[in-house]
């Protein structure tokens, strides 16, 4: 595991400016939910939405502040996905940089931000579900963790391999099943890193900032940072590069 953390963090460090420029669609991923004029928290680097108060008080309106900040969300969160996984493949196919990120960006981020979608639209019905079943949370997270573990590295396969959706994602769920050691270390490594950083926060401004300030170095770092690991995991696969 060494070996990827050394490759994540050299390509990381190599194109520094390019990887803080293109984490910027990060930080509006993450503000924009705070638009909707409904309850929201921030927590572990992210905000989420109280659904509890979305079947209380659903209406078309409430409806549409879901649907429009999400929508936009997700297409920030697909570009800078797809811009970054760009990054990684230009390093490791030794095709300028530049050129790399411009050549089916926009193509790329469309196919992300589809597949995104699914996955959003799929935990909402599962929300609705054990919601009435009166197990909201558990079933929720649950089902969130396996179709995550599915999707690992569809959005790579789709950007470095230029697969469609489907094969991707069949892809990917053949890649975590047979070498299950980087999907793991991929989510310790982000969990501890999150911990790291909201424990710094909470020391240095205090509980009720350090969510903003956790936040931030999230969008910023950590999960450009993790964004990279799962490109270069993905790369593993060639035997030339498994090797180096």
């Amino acid at each position: 595991m060494a070996g990827i953390i050394s490759d994540t963090l050299e390509t990381y460090m190599e194109n520094l400016k390019l990887v803080l420029l293109f984490s910027i669609p990060f930080v509006i991923a993450f503000l924009i939910p705070l638009l909707a004029p409904l309850p929201t928290y921030i927590t572990s680097g992210a905000i989420f939405l109280r659904s509890a108060s979305i079947f209380i008080n659903l209406n078309i309106f409430s409806l549409a502040a879901i649907i429009i900040p999400v929508f936009v969300s997700l297409l920030f969160l697909s570009f800078a996905i797809v811009a970054i996984s760009l990054i990684v493949k230009a390093s490791r196919t030794h095709v300028r940089t530049g050129r790399s990120a411009l050549q089916g960006i926009e193509k790329y981020t469309a196919q992300v931000f589809f597949l995104l979608l699914i996955f959003q639209f799929l935990l909402i019905i599962v929300n609705i579900i054990g919601y009435f079943l009166g197990i909201s949370g558990g079933l929720t997270a649950v089902v969130g963790f396996i179709l995550f573990m599915v999707i690992f590295y569809a959005p790579s396969a789709m950007v470095i391999d230029n697969k469609k959706m489907v094969r991707a994602i069949k892809d990917s769920t053949k890649l975590v099943t047979k070498e299950p050691l980087y999907f793991l270390f991929g989510i310790f490594l982000l969990f501890v890193s999150l911990s790291l950083v909201d424990a710094f926060a909470i020391g240095l401004s205090g509980t009720l900032w350090s969510r903003y300030v956790v936040l931030l170095v999230s969008s910023l770092i950590i999960l450009p940072f993790f964004v990279i690991f799962q490109a270069e995991a993905y790369m593993k696969r060639f035997p030339i590069i498994k090797n180096a």
